[in-house]
């Protein structure tokens, strides 16, 4: 299983990926019902989760029903019990959307909700992260989720984000993120796919962030909380979710 998983992630185009999923889903779905581990975003259990990763695989983290991984899991959690994301009215800037987020997100009526991204077939605005097609001020939420990562640029990206993010408004910024690494690592001298995905994670990663994105949010002038919300949960539900304990939240606001 978990070299098919890996075969497939690393020779299938993601739009093709992400076409393919519809039908696969509901048949892993059936395959894996169980009561062990449920996901959040909809409620449903199973005996286990897939593996996940393109240099080495975690294990039991992708949810066969939404496909989410440890991340969407902490963040619909964070979203549902500590803000009124589900409730109040706000324009919603969705950056390469996850599709385990895409359509309940588009279906929130209270939402002005757009998305973004230059590959992604889930944008509705095929856009450059760091020359973005929008006014100042104009979102009340922004998502942008293991992006950055991508990006050479990403301090322009950031500028590009703190610009478009209206003033009291929240960004959530997530990264793969080292935590026990301080500084930030790139090298771009490092050409070969597979020696790459060893060391950044993906192949098409061109850093590894340490400790010191925090303060570099904070350079750009966005207010940074750092928030480690598996420590607010039990570890039953940590287990229960397969979250990643210790993962940071990057909540973001601009003044």
């Amino acid at each position: 299983m978990k070299r098919l998983f890996k075969f497939i992630l690393n020779t299938i185009p993601r739009p093709i990926l992400i076409r393919l999923s519809y039908w696969v889903r509901p048949v892993v779905s059936f395959l894996l019902r169980g009561k062990t581990y449920t996901d959040p975003i909809d409620g449903k259990s199973f005996s286990k989760f897939l593996p996940y990763g393109y240099g080495k695989q975690r294990e039991n983290v992708l949810s066969p029903s939404t496909l989410s991984l440890e991340r969407h899991r902490l963040l619909w959690l964070y979203l549902q019990k500590e803000t009124n994301f589900f409730s109040a009215p706000a324009k919603v800037l969705h950056f390469a959307p996850e599709q385990a987020f895409y359509k309940r997100f588009r279906k929130l009526s209270h939402l002005d909700y757009t998305t973004t991204d230059l590959l992604s077939p889930l944008a509705d605005v095929k856009a450059d992260i760091c020359n973005l097609p929008f006014e100042n001020d104009q979102y009340d939420v922004i998502f942008c989720n293991h992006v950055l990562e991508h990006i050479p640029d990403d301090t322009k990206a950031m500028q590009e984000l703190y610009r478009v993010l209206r003033p009291g408004g929240m960004a959530i910024l997530q990264i793969p993120q080292d935590l026990n690494r301080e500084t930030t690592f790139e090298d771009d001298s490092i050409t070969d796919p597979k020696k790459r995905a060893e060391i950044f994670g993906q192949y098409d990663h061109v850093r590894v962030y340490g400790r010191d994105y925090f303060e570099k949010l904070r350079a750009i002038g966005f207010k940074v909380d750092e928030v480690d919300y598996t420590s607010v949960l039990s570890d039953e539900e940590v287990i229960k979710y397969c979250l990643a304990k210790g993962e940071i939240l990057p909540v973001c606001y601009k003044h």
